[in-house]
């Protein structure tokens, strides 16, 4: 069974609470988050032991504060290819029927 710190490591964005997050940190100390929310900066700070304690549900994760309950949604971001890389699956000489 994958834990919610497994999981973070593969991930590269995540909603908290319904607010996506691109700036977050999960390391020994646990997992800090921090956005921006209009005008308004958010954080929040989870211990090892509150992320030890998370549960799944479907897709999200919930974990419980002493400010309540709070739902993660981890994503990996989509990304483009390095302009460098040659397209090796593209055929060099594709011409189109006129």
């Amino acid at each position: 069974m994958t834990t919610l710190s497994q999981a973070l490591h593969t991930c590269d964005m995540l909603l908290i609470d319904g607010l996506h997050a691109f700036e977050f940190t999960h390391d020994a100390t646990g997992l800090h988050i921090e956005l921006m929310d209009g005008r308004a900066l958010k954080r929040w700070s989870f211990s090892p032991a509150q992320l030890d304690q998370a549960r799944a549900d479907g897709q999200d994760w919930l974990i419980d504060t002493e400010q309540g309950e709070h739902r993660l949604v981890l994503m990996s971001a989509f990304r483009a290819p390095d302009e460098d890389q040659e397209d090796h699956d593209a055929p060099a000489d594709d011409t189109a029927d006129r």
